[in-house]
């Protein structure tokens, strides 16, 4: 225990600060890190050192070395910079290095050297240049704050959404502060300077003065400022030698102590990574003389492994005292924040032991802490360089940790972690393969068909894979070829066409489409051939397609008319082409001559395609418009568009009987069907005379059955009397119901000796009135049935 303390150190009464090596940097470093410009991300991030910065000693020929390393110090990428000047380097959240140069432009790298984007800080930064940079970290992303040759403040609060802000002029600022840093408050980043023995808040509105509360007299400039990881607390270096320290909304002080330094030091920052405040839970269980129940758990098991009897005398003390749950608790939590496997192994091994001693300790925490311990053990290796502690591992969250490892292109570690905690597929194993497999299509000294065959071997069928998303990444780095290859093993057509399209495969986006069997996915390849392809490739590339020549024939019906007429000609098609004439006289010609003309035109089509029928009934159209149209100019009234039929009709209401029966003569109307037009037309102007009259013009072709049914129709039952008596005899029973004489029915049935109209008879029989008619039938029946 004593040993194990031996480098903790109280800060005041109440709280102790612990400080271990993580690593022995083995990095070759050719020179003092004090000359070169080092940017270390937060959470066990990458180092990144800019050796060789400008600075007037160094020989201008000299190009600078830009080093990245793990935070083990393994080397991850070297290069020369060939850019501008840079004044500062750090890293985003998402672990890209951003280097501000002199110009006001930053370049975004990735972890291994690789250059992703560049963005520039505005007009004004560059005509002042950059005195002055900080990388910054804020809910919203990382942001870049710069401080001009113009003394003014410009910012962006996230890079990946670039909307920059000119801070308000600080009042008579003629010279560079003294030092400055960055807050972010209530969702807001603000800049905090001073300028000899004062401090201003700049905030996107305003400038105002701050005082920080219970200040020690005499500060004449304060020399450095550091802000918490958090943003909740800050640090104040003052020309007196003494440290303030205080909330960062300068509100509160903490603490103030005199470091007896007055020089400027270099550097000062806030941390709580491994230089950090002990935990309770681990200053409770080996804190000198600790008789927490954590502790005394801790010494009964190491008591157990000595096979001594101390053993149950400890166990029962924390029993006694009911203090063994808490005990368990305390040694799993103590065992989280430890770095050593060593000192883990041995609190968990307590935290089991008090386990076997509890009838219901529920288990999640100690498993959950177990995999989490082997989980930081694995990635804190020398090898891997990620040096998370406990709490930093649950605010980062898994997911962000595989794709750390991922970033680092540690595959085979991040598929055992996944499979180790049983992630689902889709989050675990085969998000990592698909990241594994947008590596690989990077590797150009690989052959297309080599890296084709390897992913899909690798990746299979596995669910949540997206080939179409490795193969944009393939066409991303020029290798069209093999983006085509690996959209062969994508089983979803409606992912392989987007693609297929982008990459100017037109074609054989088509043929994808067609093979879907999705319409509206053939119909977006169409319109993308359309604007591509002049008009003929494009007609000659549909010819090939039959599914697709007819979906764009479709199309053009609704939307497009003339291609739709290129399209039959192309394909000397003359009964589409007719029927296409047809439609467009009557679609986009109002004047009879330019309608007569566009049926002559489908007319000559009709008889190219040898379809006389068409051709004729084209020609019979023609005719029955002209002789519309000189109707309308002889009789008045409207005639044009009207059916043969229609116009007979029109002409008979109109009182124009010959007309109409010229009409019918020359257009060949059956005699059957003149009649009937008559009839109709007649009963519906209720001439009932003239009726009369053109039903003893001549025998009717239709019978007289058709008059009386018009008759009923019009409930004129004494007209339809007048056509009753003249029906036939096949049909005088049915004409005699109409007109209601059922009687006389009855009569004309039991005279034919028909079962069918007796039974029609019988069944128009109602009540007492027809009794006798009914008794009538039935005897009739029976006499028929003797016989």
């Amino acid at each position: 225990m004593d040993c194990y303390t031996a480098n903790w150190n109280p800060l005041g009464d109440s709280a102790f600060y612990r400080k271990y090596e993580l690593y022995s940097m083995d990095w070759d470093l050719k020179e003092e890190l004090r000359d070169c410009l080092v940017a270390a991300a937060p959470y066990g991030g990458p180092i990144a050192l800019l050796r060789n910065p400008w600075r007037k000693e160094k020989a201008a020929s000299v190009r600078p070395v830009l080093d990245i390393y793990s935070a083990s110090g393994m080397p991850l990428a070297s290069l020369l910079w060939k850019s501008g000047p840079v004044v500062s380097l750090g890293w985003s959240a998402e672990e890209e290095l951003l280097c501000v140069q002199e110009d006001g432009a930053v370049l975004v790298y990735g972890l291994h050297g690789d250059f992703r984007r560049h963005f520039s800080m505005g007009n004004e930064v560059l005509q002042n240049r950059v005195l002055d940079a900080r990388i910054f970290h804020t809910e919203f992303g990382s942001g870049v704050a710069i401080l001009t040759g113009a003394h003014r403040f410009t910012l962006s609060a996230n890079v990946g959404d670039l909307k920059l802000r000119r801070m308000p002029e600080v009042p008579g600022l003629q010279s560079a502060p003294s030092c400055w840093t960055t807050l972010c408050q209530d969702r807001v980043a603000h800049i905090l300077l001073a300028v000899g023995p004062d401090l201003y808040l700049l905030d996107h509105a305003a400038c105002s003065s701050v005082t920080p509360p219970g200040l020690a007299p005499g500060v004449s400039s304060f020399l450095q400022m550091a802000v918490s990881f958090t943003y909740r607390h800050l640090a104040l270096f003052t020309d007196t030698g003494y440290i303030w320290m205080g909330t960062a909304s300068l509100k509160e002080k903490l603490c103030e102590f005199n470091c007896n330094i007055r020089a400027p030091p270099k550097q000062m920052v806030c941390t709580h990574e491994f230089l950090h405040e002990v935990p309770a839970a681990s200053e409770e269980i080996f804190k000198i003389a600790s008789m927490a129940p954590g502790a005394l758990l801790l010494e009964a098991q190491k008591e157990y492994e000595k096979e001594s009897q101390k053993a149950d005398e400890y166990l029962r003390e924390i029993q006694e005292l009911g203090q063994l749950t808490q005990a368990v608790q305390q040694c799993i939590e103590a065992a989280g924040h430890e770095h050593q496997p060593d000192m883990q192994k041995s609190l968990l091994r307590a935290a089991s032991f008090g386990k076997c001693f509890l009838d219901r300790f529920p288990p999640d925490s100690f498993v959950h802490m177990c995999q989490d311990l082997r989980v930081l053990n694995a990635v804190r290796d020398y090898h891997i360089g990620i040096p998370l502690t406990y709490s930093q591992y649950k605010q980062l969250t898994i997911q962000v940790l595989l794709d750390r490892l991922v970033l680092r292109r540690l595959y085979p570690l991040a598929i055992q972690i996944c499979e180790y905690l049983r992630l689902p597929e889709v989050q675990g194993v085969s998000r990592i393969l698909a990241h594994w497999a947008c590596y690989k299509v990077q590797q150009k000294d690989v052959s297309d068909e080599d890296v084709a065959r390897a992913i899909n071997q690798k990746l299979g069928d596995t669910p949540g894979v997206s080939y179409s998303d490795i193969a944009a990444r393939a066409y991303g780095c020029g290798r069209t070829e093999l983006a085509i290859k690996l959209l062969e093993y994508e089983p979803r057509s409606g992912e392989q066409v987007p693609l297929l399209l982008k990459m100017k495969r037109s074609k054989l986006a088509l043929s994808k489409a067609i093979e879907s069997g999705d319409t509206d996915l053939v119909f977006t390849v169409l319109l993308h051939l359309k604007n591509e392809l002049n008009r003929g490739d494009f007609f000659m590339t549909l010819r090939n397609q039959p599914m697709a020549l007819s979906l764009y024939r479709q199309f053009c019906k609704h939307q497009e008319l003339e291609t739709l007429k290129d399209l039959y000609n192309q394909d000397d098609n003359h009964q589409e082409l007719g029927s296409f004439h047809i439609r467009a006289s009557y679609a986009a010609e109002e004047r009879i001559e330019g309608r007569v003309a566009a049926l002559q035109t489908a007319a000559d089509a009709f008889y190219k395609a040898k379809n006389e029928f068409a051709a004729k009934a084209t020609e019979d159209q023609m005719r029955l418009l002209r002789l519309q149209r000189r109707l309308e100019d002889e009789l008045g009234g409207e005639f044009l568009d009207l059916s043969l039929h229609d116009t007979v009709t029109t002409l008979i209401l109109g009182g124009h009987n010959k007309r109409a029966e010229q009409l019918a003569r020359d257009f060949r109307i059956p005699d059957k069907r003149l009649w009937w037009l008559k009839l109709t037309a007649l009963a519906d102007l209720e001439d009932w005379e003239e009726l009369e009259k053109f039903s003893k013009s001549k025998k009717s072709p239709i019978g007289y059955l058709p008059f009386v049914e018009i008759c009923m129709k019009q409930h004129n039952k004494y007209e339809a009397k007048k056509y009753a008596s003249r029906v036939g005899p096949e049909q005088k029973v049915k004409a005699l119901l109409l007109v209601g004489d059922v009687a006389q029915a009855a009569d004309v049935a039991i005279e034919h000796r028909s079962e069918a109209e007796l039974s029609l008879v019988l069944s128009h029989c109602t009540g007492a009135t027809d009794g006798a008619t009914a008794d009538k039938i039935q005897r009739a029946r029976a006499q028929a049935q003797k016989k």
